[in-house]
């Protein structure tokens, strides 16, 4: 269950920091469980292809995974947004390098991109109150 932190300047409430990093995951693993729970061999097939993308090759993971976070920005995913966050602040990606890519996706994708820069600016602070990135 979600904590609830109070805005002191408006009198509302809005989800604590760290929960929405938290609450992303749990939603994403339970989810993930459904779909497999499907047991439908195209599904798991996709699955593996997508786990597979993402190792090693040509290019490092660590760099692919800053190429999906550009691409779930330009696409307007925010789910996978989170995601790639995650993941780059896992391979080590400095913040500042974050932004930058994140601005990339600003120039290809254009205003539209502006919600889930927001929705990305969030997770961004999120995983730094977390002490999630490299210094």
């Amino acid at each position: 269950m979600a904590r609830y932190c109070t805005l002191a300047a408006r009198g509302r409430f809005r989800r604590c920091a760290v929960d929405r990093v938290e609450e992303f995951q749990s939603r994403r693993e339970e989810g993930n469980r459904a779909v497999l729970d499907l047991d439908h061999l195209g599904i798991k097939r996709f699955y593996n292809l997508d786990t597979n993308t993402y190792r090693d090759g040509a290019l490092p993971a660590k760099v692919k995974e800053l190429l999906g976070l550009v691409a779930s920005l330009v696409l307007r995913c925010n789910d996978c947004v989170d995601y790639h966050l995650i993941q780059c602040a896992k391979a080590g990606w400095r913040k500042e390098e974050l932004v930058d890519a994140m601005n990339v996706a600003l120039v290809v994708g254009g205003s539209i991109v502006i919600p889930h820069l927001r929705h990305a600016a969030l997770t961004l602070k999120t995983l730094e109150e977390r002490g999630e990135f490299a210094s």
